[in-house]
């Protein structure tokens, strides 16, 4: 039975997982860190991380950046493997996951999503052809109006995988407006669109001469990341210490 410390349990990331998990006979969720207690919970919830003292084999975190140091700092001194979920992250927070994979198991991903890990690896092998043939890259992503960070981490992830595959010699631009002049090639644009309740949509543009390559992926609810995330979850329990990512997770 894995065991499971649920951080950001009581967030809308958090409830699905709490659902996904309800039904799953070999993984219980033993705990929660929220700081809005309100809910009923069928697990003791904490308002600080350190303050946790159920024993578990892997934390899943669905808050947010603010709360990644402690959340580093409790699993390490813990032994406890970490699926890191939040996004925002700052780089020496970065830097910090890094070092504390050096003692633990981590699987950081901005994406859950099997579909958009699937696209990153197919990005992979697409990108160097197409942009050798002279095709524009452009990421257009879209998300609920209550999301704050923008680009999200989803668009950042798609964007690296294009630019690894292309020996990392793009730059990334966020914002046109003050510009006029025509589009760098060596550039890769990034738009954000923030509206309703659109739970994550986001397609990596290849825009050639005469014809436009799209690879797009639209999640219609958060179940589909919280079955990513009880699957990493699943992977990293008795892991050895290391960075993980969803691409060891669908080989």
């Amino acid at each position: 039975m894995v065991k499971v410390l649920l951080c950001g349990c009581n967030g809308r990331m958090g409830r699905a997982v709490h659902n996904m998990v309800s039904n799953e006979k070999e993984m219980e969720i033993v705990a929660g860190v929220d700081t809005y207690t309100e809910t009923a919970n069928p697990y003791p919830v904490f308002t600080n991380i350190m303050d946790v003292d159920v024993a578990c084999d892997v934390v899943i975190d669905f808050s947010s950046s603010k709360t990644t140091d402690a959340l580093l700092e409790f699993c390490t001194e813990a032994g406890i493997s970490v699926v890191l979920c939040s996004t925002g992250l700052s780089d020496e927070q970065l830097k910090k996951v890094e070092e504390a994979s050096k003692s633990i198991a981590i699987l950081r991903s901005a994406n859950m999503s099997l579909g958009v890990n699937l696209i990153i690896k197919l990005l992979s092998q697409a990108s160097g052809v197409l942009t050798d043939a002279g095709f524009d890259v452009e990421i257009v992503e879209k998300h609920h109006k209550m999301k704050m960070d923008a680009p999200s981490g989803t668009a950042l992830m798609l964007a690296d995988a294009v630019n690894e595959a292309c020996d990392n010699k793009f730059h990334y631009t966020y914002d046109r407006s003050q510009r006029r002049e025509v589009r760098e090639e060596d550039e890769i644009g990034i738009s954000a669109v923030r509206g309703g309740s659109i739970v994550g949509d986001h397609d990596v543009i290849f825009a050639g001469q005469d014809e436009v390559i799209t690879f797009s992926h639209t999640a219609y609810s958060r179940a589909l990341f919280a079955r990513g995330a009880v699957s990493a979850a699943y992977f990293l329990a008795g892991k050895e210490p290391g960075y993980y990512t969803m691409q060891d997770v669908i080989g």
